[in-house]
């Protein structure tokens, strides 16, 4: 699994720093979360192939997490995209983007496909046999949804050297890998866990953005690998971030603490930060495990 960020800062694009973006990569899949402004020159600046992504995923609907997508969904077009795309996002994103390609005279030679969310519950929304994706509901001043993505257990790995020694035929190879036990010609049975090697821990990474502080989020994202948590203000502007509904570097270290959460990664920092180290020895005083965003940083999770 790998994350590399596009953009984490908030509000308005500058010179030198972007709007919320990232790509997930995970079990050969690649996923975009958000799509603020200067998201395809990013996405080229960090040479991750447009042809890779099928699903991108909206948190909600203000400028800086989608006003990139109008672009990139146009430019699929120009660059005669034939693969599907499928976007997940609040109720309304359909309206704005068809409006901008009717009015543009730009439909897509691709199949567009709209997956408006609008439940305030968790709810699965992509599942296939490698991953699956779960809503994190976040609270705003609009409607606005975490993402929760989720490895799914591998097969066992074939013991090569003890299949050897029973002697057990290649046929029987797909069914021990299933996890089934093999009963030999002389009518023993080998256990599975003697013939298997256990499959690596499943991965799971969290993304929220943008939040007040919000313990209701706690069961949803319990114990994941990797949390990406807002953190726009510092706890000396508490009252700004209530005011406008985002959260402090502190406040994001108590939500990875009562979630017991393995790694906390910060990111949206308003850009009324000189420093953005400032963020993470605020959040290190109650949570040990903290990484800073940056753009183009990668990290493997």
């Amino acid at each position: 699994m790998k994350l590399t960020i596009l953009g984490c800062y908030a509000a308005t694009p500058r010179t030198f720093t972007n709007p919320t973006s990232q790509i997930l990569e995970i079990k050969n899949r690649l996923f975009l979360i958000d799509c603020g402004e200067g998201t395809q020159v990013q996405l080229r600046k960090n040479k991750i192939k447009f042809s890779k992504i099928n699903h991108v995923f909206i948190s909600h609907l203000h400028g800086d997490h989608f006003f990139g997508l109008i672009g990139l969904v146009s430019t699929f077009t120009l660059l005669n995209r034939t693969t599907d795309l499928n976007i997940y996002g609040p109720k309304g994103i359909k309206e704005i983007i068809k409006l901008q390609l009717k009015l543009g005279n730009s439909w897509p030679n691709y199949g567009l496909f709209f997956h408006e969310l609008e439940s305030t519950e968790s709810e699965v929304i992509f599942e296939d046999e490698k991953v699956l994706v779960k809503t994190i509901p976040l609270k705003h001043r609009i409607y606005t949804n975490g993402f929760l993505f989720q490895e799914k257990l591998d097969k066992r790995k074939l013991n090569v050297d003890a299949v050897q020694n029973y002697e057990i035929e290649e046929c029987y190879f797909q069914n021990i890998k299933n996890g089934k036990d093999i009963t030999l010609d002389d009518g023993r049975i080998i256990e599975n866990s003697k013939l298997t090697f256990d499959p690596v821990s499943p991965k799971s990474y969290a993304f929220c953005s943008d939040t007040i502080y919000n313990e209701n989020m706690i069961s949803v994202i319990k114990e994941v690998d990797v949390l990406y948590h807002e953190a726009t203000f510092l706890q000396s502007e508490e009252n700004l971030a209530h005011k406008t509904m985002h959260s402090t570097a502190k406040e994001a270290a108590i939500i990875a603490l009562k979630a017991n959460v393995k790694q906390l990664i910060l990111g949206h920092y308003s850009t009324r930060y000189e420093n953005i180290e400032m963020f993470k020895e605020e959040a290190e005083m109650i949570f040990p495990e903290v990484l800073l965003t940056d753009d183009g940083k990668s990290f493997d999770l």
